[in-house]
């Protein structure tokens, strides 16, 4: 999905001054705009998925509708995320994210496949081992970046690359073959 940076700079002062900026909140404004954030950040990336299907169903305007909805919803959430203090300097951005992986890590993750292990959901175990094994990759990626970042310094300008079946992400060249689905690197997207 193209940014708003890509249609007007985001220096601009009229752009600038009508965004919501962060401000004091009272418990429930704040727990509200955070539960809004989670489901508006859900729906714009559900329509994206519901985008796809129409596209594969040979309905690209109904496709084209479903991404241009998703944009939208993408702004509130960015919006509602503003709001709340939810952005700060980019060592403390990357932090967060970090601490984020390590949760999916350490808690989340292990917790979701056990009980899909249980339950006998192997494509739901499958789903879940594909992202614990990026959030592995994300972590060590985000540390690396704020320790840059916290020397004064940004990462080198290397290729990005995602796995579009599992989501394993590398910095550099593309394997051959994935090493979490064993995907083929023609299925990689680079940055």
């Amino acid at each position: 999905m193209a940014d708003v940076k890509s249609e007007v700079s985001r220096k601009d002062e009229a752009f600038q001054k009508r965004l919501p900026k962060t401000e004091d909140l009272n418990a429930m404004t704040e727990a509200s705009l955070k539960a809004a954030f989670a489901g508006e950040s859900q729906a714009a990336e559900k329509y994206m998925v519901f985008a796809e299907q129409a596209e594969d169903e040979g309905l690209p305007n109904v496709a084209k509708l479903f991404r241009a909805i998703s944009f939208a919803e993408t702004r509130h959430a960015r919006n509602h995320f503003r709001v709340t203090g939810g952005v700060g300097a980019t060592a403390d951005n990357l932090k967060a994210a970090f601490e984020g992986e390590s949760f999916e890590i350490d808690e989340m993750y292990p917790a979701y496949q056990e009980i899909a292990k249980v339950q006998k959901n192997t494509q739901a175990g499958r789903s879940i081992k594909y992202a614990l094994k990026a959030e592995m990759d994300h972590k060590w990626m985000y540390d690396d970046a704020r320790r840059s970042v916290l020397e004064g310094k940004d990462v080198a300008d290397r290729q990005v690359s995602v796995c579009l079946i599992c989501g394993h992400t590398v910095i550099g060249d593309v394997p051959d073959k994935c090493p979490v689905c064993a995907a083929a690197k023609e299925y990689y997207k680079t940055f």
